[in-house]
């Protein structure tokens, strides 16, 4: 086995030598998380077809399947494969797909199992590049029809990655929803014009070592190491949603001083078109968040301005922006973090004119007990999080899925979601009640911007017609991908999140 584990350079090396001795070479390359029956059938057949086999694996890195994948290294991945008689070496590949790879092995044969049905494999083109490479490196691509097993439903089913919870739901709803329908669904929201309105905040990220407290006074100290920058508040929600609709819009406001304008558009997606109006008086909200570096924990915040004061000029200008965007989109996203963009005149207005409108409240530092979801007169779709909906109550005990139900009824909302954290979601729909969706969340690096992913793809799922539960499971995978990210340092991936859900309903 030790022979057969080889570093990349080495196969590399190796696969040279046995091109110059005349050897066939046979070339598979895969994930192979779970090393199951499918896959020896798989690797056997393939080695029938020269005189070494060779396996290459997707670094822990790079496999796309949800951040519970993979449920084994890379090393006890390719330490199973190495097992394997019919497997003559073994390496962890060094990028995300074979293509490079197969460049540099230059097989004889490239072996992959045949895709079942219609459609790209993994939801990618990597198949046709990696066929293209074999080619150009003097190969042929051959698919065999052995693997006839999933590492996604063996893991899902028999190991423990999820709640029982988890399970239990997951089981149900693959009877009502297969990969392709949802993946599907999501894909339907491309046509979809989408406005975002909200107020623009700048996401700071000091990284620090706790370096003790001073020598006269109960002060922490901490040494910094660097600083990262991601755009948060509506830029988030904007770049969500751009990486699934082709047509997004942004409205929001710039401080005066220190407008950071140009981190913010650099920031944006090209696919979305903004217009700010700017707010006189301070610079554009930062939130900046000291974080102990080697644990990941923050040790506390610091906000560079309170809340905007809208003036009566300010206020106009912002209400021509959105007379003049509203009429142009199929749905809006109002993202109300409640520091003062969203006066009610203008709440008023959006409330009047969009065509479909999906509304988040949310409670910080800043405007604890002041932002409620009954601020607006309309909403055909709400998602917030559970303490604001104890707040907008005064209820701090009651029953939450008797809270979510006289929310809704009470605000005239057909479809409503409540977060609740590593509880999941609540689900309401007036004609269906209320369902639960649990959290998928298994890596958790921040917490920040989750319910902003959760929204931006729920938001149109709801909109178009969907059942709520859909749209709450989809929401929760997305919530669960921000989680493995720090803060709003990228968006939700289109790829990554189709790999999840199918990865989940396997």
């Amino acid at each position: 086995m030790q022979e057969k584990r080889q570093t990349y350079e080495g196969l590399v090396e190796t696969a040279r030598t046995l091109r110059a001795a005349g050897t066939r070479i046979v070339h598979c390359h895969g994930v192979y998380d779970l090393l199951h029956v499918g896959h020896i059938k798989h690797l056997d057949a393939a080695r029938r077809l020269g005189d070494v086999l060779i396996v290459t694996i997707t670094p822990d890195r790079f496999v796309n399947k949800g951040p519970h994948r993979p449920a084994f290294n890379e090393n006890l991945r390719a330490e199973a494969l190495a097992a394997l008689s019919c497997v003559d070496y073994v390496a962890v590949n060094q990028y995300p797909t074979a293509v490079e790879i197969i460049g540099e092995l230059r097989p004889n044969v490239y072996v992959k199992g045949a895709v079942k049905g219609q459609g790209k494999r993994d939801h990618t083109d990597a198949l046709t590049q990696e066929e293209e490479a074999v080619k150009a490196a003097g190969g042929e691509l051959v698919l065999t029809d052995e693997e006839t097993f999933s590492s996604s439903t063996l893991i899902n089913r028999f190991l423990d990655v999820f709640t029982p919870e988890a399970k239990t739901f997951l089981a149900a709803f693959r009877e009502r929803f297969s990969p392709e329908t949802v993946v599907g669904h999501i894909q339907a929201m491309r046509p979809l014009k989408v406005l975002t309105i909200g107020e623009t905040i700048i996401d700071e990220y000091v990284f620090c070592d706790a370096m003790g407290r001073t020598n006269k006074e109960a002060v922490l100290v901490v040494g910094e190491n660097h600083r990262e920058r991601y755009g948060g508040g509506i830029l988030a929600v904007a770049n969500h949603v751009a990486g699934f609709c082709d047509e997004v819009g942004v409205a929001s406001a710039l401080g005066s001083a220190d407008t950071q304008e140009p981190f913010v558009t650099d920031w944006l997606k090209p696919n979305v078109v903004s217009t700010f109006v700017t707010v006189p008086g301070g610079p554009t909200m930062v939130k900046r968040r000291y974080v102990e570096e080697y644990l990941g924990k923050k040790l506390f915040e610091v906000y560079n301005t309170k809340s905007h004061v809208m003036e009566a000029a300010q206020e106009t200008a912002f209400l021509d922006v959105l007379d003049a965007m509203l009429p142009a989109y199929d749905v809006v996203v109002v993202v109300d973090y409640g520091h003062g963009l969203l006066t009610d005149a203008i709440i008023r207005r959006i409330c009047e004119k969009a065509r479909f409108l999906a509304v988040n409240t949310q409670t910080n530092a800043g405007n604890l007990g002041y932002n409620f979801i009954s601020k607006y007169p309309r909403a055909d779709f709400i998602a917030i999080a559970e303490p604001e909906v104890r707040l907008e109550h005064r209820d701090y005990h009651g029953d939450m899925a008797r809270l979510v139900v006289e929310t809704a009824r009470r605000l005239r909302c057909p479809r409503m979601i409540v977060t609740r954290g590593k509880r999941g979601c609540m689900c309401y729909d007036d004609r269906d009640g209320v369902t639960v969706v649990p959290a998928f969340s298994v890596k958790i690096v921040d917490r920040v911007g989750s319910g902003d992913a959760l929204l931006s793809l729920a938001a149109p799922i709801a909109a178009m017609g969907l059942p709520v539960e859909l749209a709450g499971f989809i929401g929760n995978v997305a919530g669960a991908e921000a989680c493995a990210m720090m803060g709003n340092k990228s968006s939700v991936d289109a790829v990554s999140l189709y790999r999840h859900i199918t990865s989940l309903l396997m």
